[in-house]
């Protein structure tokens, strides 16, 4: 199947979690045999208008990100691409309306990815040309409906990962709680810090991944609590060292503000972690766990301190096969299925 990819700035102009999420599938797509295209501004050196970095083509629709000339421009292009599917992402509003002339040119239905960390609002206008959105979770299918869209136009697919990769690394030194997520100020690891300093006469060690803005605060925070030299702070390590991590941890703790896909939660768990999530209004975290044995959902730091004792009689696990419905290929498949219905359906018109 032909899919043309439509994100005006990338990651590589602003990187945030749902641009790398769109460009994530892209590459999960043209490895599962699509033809994809990302058509967006270009974000390479030279005068080629076309870039295939692991084998991802993309198209550069304007030099720089410029909307009125992106927008111009192109449902023409996306027109003599011919895809079968157009997957857009949902800002500025006035981008997906020009994705959607080029899909209409092209005779392609029109799926927008709402991750829903896009800065900007998306017009009412913008909203109704979808013909399908996708959303990583429940509370941001939610949110979604709350903007205004038909809720018999959503669906949820979730993030994927890699257990062939999960299979394969090497556990690292075992440690008793982890904890990963950029240290900004949704990052709340107060409440798993109060909650570790209620087990100070209690042997465990805990290991934070991640950086940030307020990575002084937190550090400052451990040592205000007496527990900084049982608290290592490591820094944002590439996967495979996350991985290890997890695989040599008997429980992450989940407590940040906001998750619109707790996507390192997810590799925790099939790392073989229990996890302990602390509920949060924003945070879809609570979603991975409502139905699993080796999970504990908690709201207050005495109710973390708690779990974490009672997960300490619990056996160790390196791998959990059962997460392997979030595989990369099983959820491509899921993207797949949504595909062939609509073009099916598209094709009625």
């Amino acid at each position: 199947m032909r899919v043309a990819v439509v994100v005006m700035e990338t990651s590589h102009h602003r990187d945030t979690e749902g641009r790398r999420h769109i460009e994530r599938l892209a590459a999960t797509l043209n490895e599962a045999g699509h033809e994809v295209s990302v058509f967006c501004a270009q974000w390479w050196g030279g005068n080629a208008s076309r870039f295939e970095p692991d084998e991802v083509t993309y198209r550069g629709v304007t030099v720089e990100p410029a909307e009125t000339s992106f927008c111009t421009r192109l449902p023409a292009l996306l027109a003599k691409y011919r895809p079968d599917v157009v997957h857009a992402f949902p800002t500025p509003s006035s981008v997906l309306r020009a994705a959607n002339a080029g899909a209409k040119l092209a005779r392609a239905p029109l799926v927008v990815e709402w991750f829903g960390d896009h800065e900007e609002s998306v017009s009412a206008r913008a909203i109704g040309t979808a013909n399908q959105f996708v959303t990583p979770s429940e509370l941001v299918q939610t949110e979604l409906w709350e903007a205004g869209a038909d809720s018999d136009l959503t669906t949820v697919i979730p993030e994927s990962i890699d257990m062939d990769l999960v299979r394969d690394v090497v556990p690292a030194e075992e440690v008793d709680v982890v904890y990963a997520h950029p240290l900004d100020d949704s990052a709340n690891i107060e409440s798993l810090f109060l909650g570790l300093a209620e087990l100070r006469q209690k042997g465990w060690s805990a290991t934070v991944i991640g950086d940030g803005p307020e990575r002084d605060t937190y550090e400052r925070a451990a040592a205000d609590l007496r527990i900084d030299d049982r608290v290592d702070f490591v820094g944002s390590c590439d996967r495979e060292r996350r991985l290890a991590i997890y695989k040599g941890a008997q429980v992450f703790v989940q407590t940040a503000w906001r998750e619109h896909f707790a996507t390192e939660l997810l590799w925790a768990l099939a790392c073989g972690c229990i996890a302990v999530v602390e509920y949060q209004a924003e945070s879809s975290a609570h979603e991975l766990v409502e139905h699993r044995d080796r999970a504990f959902r908690v709201t207050t730091p005495q109710e973390i301190a708690d779990s974490i004792v009672a997960s300490a009689d619990m056996d160790r696990r390196t791998v959990d096969e059962s997460l392997a419905e979030y595989d990369h290929a099983a959820v491509v498949e899921q993207y797949e299925a949504l595909y062939e219905r609509l073009v099916d359906e598209y094709g009625l018109f």
